[in-house]
């Protein structure tokens, strides 16, 4: 039998098949990519940053901004409210009325209460009607506290400077309702009485049972529940959501007629007509103000209405109103209902049939005037 032959490995070869590969030196070009893979990725943080905010606004009477076309008043801390005047003069008027705006609205949006409301009427009750305009937060960041506390102060500071009185009145119509809460909080012993027109409801109130809240929010059309939510939780995606075109934004801003209910729908075309020759001033200084109004409205508040006592106590039932449609798809009717029996105070009339729009049709500007006067 044939033995096996056995193979001799000198310690030379031994180590050069044990030894580890040198490494190679990293290429110049690796360190290259990495760095304009990191420049890549701080220029989209960049852009993206940018993307989310809107324009700076411009200033009316500034350089480069609209020209002053109101009068206007200089508030304490520079910042500017024009107003619009309606009504008898004021020196001959017995009643003072600020009425606050709505969501996307300006000055001439006094048209909303006005353009049915009856002229005898007016010159009975000896009332002058003020508008307050869009107010410039100039100097307020979104996220800072207190604002609806600051814009309470501006309303009284812009009543002292036209000299309406130690009281006057305040009439909100829809997201300018959320600012007579704020004034019935902060300012009630300015207030001779208030009006609240569908008041925009916060879905993030905690004194709203989240059962309650949450199904009304799931009324509301799928692009306004994402709006919304964004504009709670990441107000500062306000612009970017709403301007971009990968999906819709707003309802109100991207103009859906669904979000309309019937009644609403056959009187578009006269309230159309009526904001047709002041559209453009409502974004003349930029989209800045509508952008904040949606982060002050639905962000986090510094309370809740829900939560407020009767600003006058020796009276059960004052002078204070809430006007609601029954068919409003804007603010759910069943989140108002809640409210009001919170507040016993609020002397609440609900339309039968009626949307958001109640205040431009005929005869409810006359009741809501003689029943916010004496």
């Amino acid at each position: 039998m044939a033995a096996g032959t056995s193979r001799k490995i000198s310690a030379a070869s031994a180590r050069a098949h044990t030894r580890k590969p040198k490494s190679k030196a990293p290429s110049k070009f690796a360190g290259i990519f990495k760095k304009l893979l990191l420049i890549c990725f701080v220029g989209f943080l960049a852009w993206a940053y940018q993307a989310t905010q809107p324009p700076p606004p411009k200033r009316c009477g500034s350089t480069d901004g609209p020209p002053v076309t109101a009068p206007r008043v200089q508030l304490k801390d520079g910042r500017y409210l024009a107003y619009k005047e309606y009504g008898v003069p004021k020196d001959k008027a017995k009643h003072k009325i600020v009425f606050v705006h709505g969501f996307g609205c300006c000055r001439h949006d006094i048209t909303s209460l006005t353009a049915s409301l009856s002229r005898i009427l007016l010159k009975v009750k000896e009332s002058t009607l003020f508008h307050l305009t869009d107010l410039v937060m100039e100097r307020v960041i979104l996220t800072q506290p207190n604002q609806l506390k600051k814009i309470a102060f501006d309303i009284e500071e812009l009543a002292d400077q036209l000299e309406l009185g130690s009281k006057f009145y305040v009439i909100g119509f829809s997201m300018g309702g959320q600012i007579v809460w704020s004034c019935l909080k902060y300012i009630p012993h300015r207030l001779a009485g208030a009006a609240l027109l569908a008041p925009v409801v916060n879905y993030w109130w905690s004194g709203l049972p989240s059962n309650l809240s949450t199904e009304a929010f799931k009324q509301q059309l799928p692009q306004d529940q994402w709006a919304l939510s964004v504009a709670h939780h990441v107000p500062w995606l306000n612009y970017w959501w709403n301007t971009q075109k990968l999906f819709p934004g707003l309802s109100l801003l991207s103009g859906n007629p669904q979000v309309l209910s019937q009644r609403d729908a056959e009187l578009r075309s006269r309230v159309l007509s009526l904001r047709e020759g002041h559209l453009a001033q409502v974004v003349q200084q930029g989209f800045h103000a509508i952008y904040r109004d949606l982060a002050i409205g639905f962000g986090t508040w510094e309370f809740d209405p829900t939560d407020l006592k009767n600003p006058f106590p020796e009276n059960e039932h004052p002078n204070i109103h809430l006007w609601q449609g029954d068919d409003d798809r804007l603010v759910p009717v069943e989140l108002q209902r809640y409210i009001v029996r919170q507040l016993p105070w609020v002397q609440y009339h609900e339309l039968p049939s009626a949307g958001h729009y109640f205040p431009y049709y005929d005869e409810v500007p006359d009741s809501i005037i003689q029943a916010l006067l004496p």
